[in-house]
């Protein structure tokens, strides 16, 4: 798999107020074709897309959230909330170490799964890295996928 040059950035640092899952950070996978792979800061879910083209990718992440909010059963409204909300990405310096640990090691796992099938759907990838136990979790709901659940139904109640 080879030397892994990281690029972690944040989606939408500064204006965390404007959607109610706040921040995603993103880093890039270095496979053929390259993909991003986004993780949620609050529910730490993780959505992957294709990284091309790059021109229209900050265009794009907010409709791959969309799907991935969508494949997680979240109500409609919210994700149409939510995607407005996403439609101009900017991008930032992180400022949370555990969810970059966190993406890091979701990358290790992609990359695995990568590595065994290199067509495998990014969409179905993602949910399977969701449902990964994650430490920051632990004391909540142990994985992304019901740590998003339980966050829904906080938000929507």
């Amino acid at each position: 798999m080879g030397v892994r040059r990281r690029v972690v950035v944040a989606v939408d640092p500064a204006s965390r107020g404007t959607t109610l899952l706040g921040p995603w950070y993103a880093t890039v996978l270095f496979w053929r074709p390259r993909a991003a792979l986004l993780v949620n800061e609050m529910t730490l879910l993780p959505v992957l897309l294709p990284l091309a083209p790059t021109a229209t990718l900050t265009s794009r992440i907010a409709e791959h959230i969309s799907t991935a909010l969508t494949v997680h059963q979240a109500p409609a409204a919210f994700v149409n909330q939510e995607r407005q909300h996403m439609r101009t990405a900017q991008f930032g310096v992180t400022a949370n170490r555990s969810v970059v640990g966190v993406m890091t090691e979701f990358a290790r796992l992609a990359d695995i799964h990568h590595h065994d099938d290199p067509a495998v759907d990014l969409v179905e990838l993602a949910i399977r890295l969701a449902a990964t136990p994650c430490s920051p979790l632990y004391s909540r709901n142990i994985s992304p996928d019901r740590e998003l659940i339980a966050t829904l139904q906080a938000i929507t109640s």
